[in-house]
C-alpha cells in the first residue's frame, strides 16, 4: 500500500488555492511541483500561511471536514486596541449572519516576528493595531474576518499558523515540505508546536535555507 503524502505549504498573500487560473493569477503550480496532490481545505487569496495538500482522498476529506473539528490556529492583525470584553466575546461565540460561532480560544499577542507582506497593509498612524491568536474549530467562509469585525476590530492581516498538529513554522512564503503521515489522523485536541516564546516578540522560525531573510516586525 502506498503511504499517503501530505505537504505543508506557506501560501503567500494573493496566491489562489488552485493549480490553474484562466486569468493568469498566482496559483499553487507556481510553487509546488509534486503531481497528484490537492488542497485539504482552502485559504482565502488575501490570507497567508499554512495550506495542507495531500494525494489521499480520504485524508483530504478528514482534514477539511469541520465535523472532525481540527483546531485551526490564526494570527490576526486587527485595527484598534482590543479589550478583554472583545476577547471574551470571541471566546464565547459571536453572532454572524449564518449563525453563532462555536466558542474559540482568543488572546492578544506581542508583535510577532514575521515575514513582510507584499504589498504591506495600510496602517493609519492615528489608529493602533493589535495582534491576536484565534483558535477555531469551524470552517465557515471568511469566518475569522467576520468574527473580528463583529467585535469592532476589522482584520488587516490574517495568517493561518497551524491546522491540528501541523504548523507553518520553518517555512518562508512560497516554501513547502513533505511530512510523514501516520495511519490515523491526529486527535482533534492535538496542538501545534508554535513557538510563542522569545521575550518581547512572538516568533516564527525562518527556514534554514534562508535564515532571517524577509522577516520583519509588523
Amino acid at each position: 500500500m502506498t503511504t499517503p503524502r501530505i505537504i505543508l505549504f506557506n501560501k503567500p498573500y494573493l496566491v489562489l488555492c488552485q493549480f490553474r487560473d484562466q486569468e493568469g493569477r498566482p496559483v499553487l503550480a507556481d510553487f509546488i511541483s509534486r503531481p497528484g496532490v490537492y488542497p485539504a481545505g482552502r485559504l482565502d487569496h488575501d490570507s497567508e500561511g499554512l495550506l495542507l495538500l495531500t494525494d489521499d482522498g480520504v485524508l483530504q476529506a478528514r482534514i477539511a471536514d469541520p465535523r472532525w473539528k481540527l483546531p485551526k490556529t490564526y494570527w490576526v492583525q486587527v485595527e484598534g486596541a482590543v479589550s478583554e470584553s472583545a476577547l471574551q466575546a470571541l471566546r464565547e461565540g459571536v453572532e454572524l449572519k449564518d449563525g453563532r460561532t462555536l466558542p474559540a480560544e482568543a488572546r492578544c499577542l506581542d508583535d510577532p516576528l514575521l515575514w513582510e507582506r507584499v504589498p504591506p497593509i495600510r496602517v493609519r498612524a492615528s489608529i493602533p493595531t493589535t495582534w491576536l491568536e484565534l483558535i477555531i474549530r469551524e470552517g465557515r467562509n471568511r469566518q475569522v474576518r467576520r468574527m473580528t469585525a463583529a467585535v469592532g476590530h476589522p482584520t488587516l492581516r490574517l495568517i493561518r499558523m497551524a491546522i491540528g498538529p501541523w504548523s507553518v513554522e520553518g517555512l518562508t512564503p512560497g516554501e513547502w515540505r513533505e511530512v510523514d503521515v501516520t495511519d490515523e489522523l491526529p486527535a482533534t485536541e492535538a496542538r501545534p508546536a508554535i513557538n510563542r516564546s522569545g521575550g518581547r516578540h512572538s516568533s516564527v522560525v525562518p527556514s534554514p535555507r534562508s535564515p532571517g531573510r524577509g522577516f520583519t516586525r509588523r
